[in-house]
């Protein structure tokens, strides 16, 4: 990154790549699987939306409302937990529902949390955040140990090969 905090061309490359490549964190439940087929399209969209600000510390309020999903489906929630739940809902729900000429319901809208529940909301995105920052970070140490078994491989292929025609 550079001084202003500006991404330089390689970060960006390396961005954007993980906008469309970064897992989904979700909790780890049996309803995991059962996330609506509309949420991934909208983690990338969101995502962007994300990079484009240069917003790149915390995960996107889609990607917070994936994670909980299982998890409120899992069991009850505190009510903290529930308000915080409930205006993720309201944000990411609120602006897909108005284009279809249809609105959150009034009791269950939830437009402000408390101080306490924004920070609470706020180490979720970064726990989320960090946890793809991770599995990212573990697929390219994968990915480059076996590209580098493969060319050792074929080094020695290609060894064999040279003393084979030696003979």
């Amino acid at each position: 990154m550079s001084e202003k905090g500006k991404l330089n061309k390689d970060d960006w490359v390396e961005a954007m790549v993980e906008v469309f490549t970064a897992p989904l964190i979700v909790y780890p439940s049996g309803w995991a699987d059962t996330l609506p087929d509309w949420i991934k399209p909208e983690v990338t969209l969101q995502r962007l939306a994300r990079l484009m600000k240069g917003d790149d510390g915390l995960a996107t309020d889609v990607e917070a409302l994936a994670y909980m999903y299982p998890r409120a489906l899992e069991a009850p929630l505190d009510h903290d937990w529930t308000q915080i739940y409930l205006y993720l809902g309201t944000k990411v729900m609120g602006s897909r529902l108005t284009s279809k000429e249809v609105g959150i319901p009034t009791d269950i809208k939830v437009e402000q949390l408390s101080p306490d529940q924004e920070r609470e909301l706020i180490g979720l995105k970064r726990w989320i955040r960090e946890r793809q920052r991770k599995a990212v970070a573990e697929k390219r140490r994968a990915e480059k140990k076996a590209a580098e078994a493969a060319r050792q491989e074929s080094y020695g292929m290609q060894t064999s090969l040279f003393e084979a025609l030696q003979v």
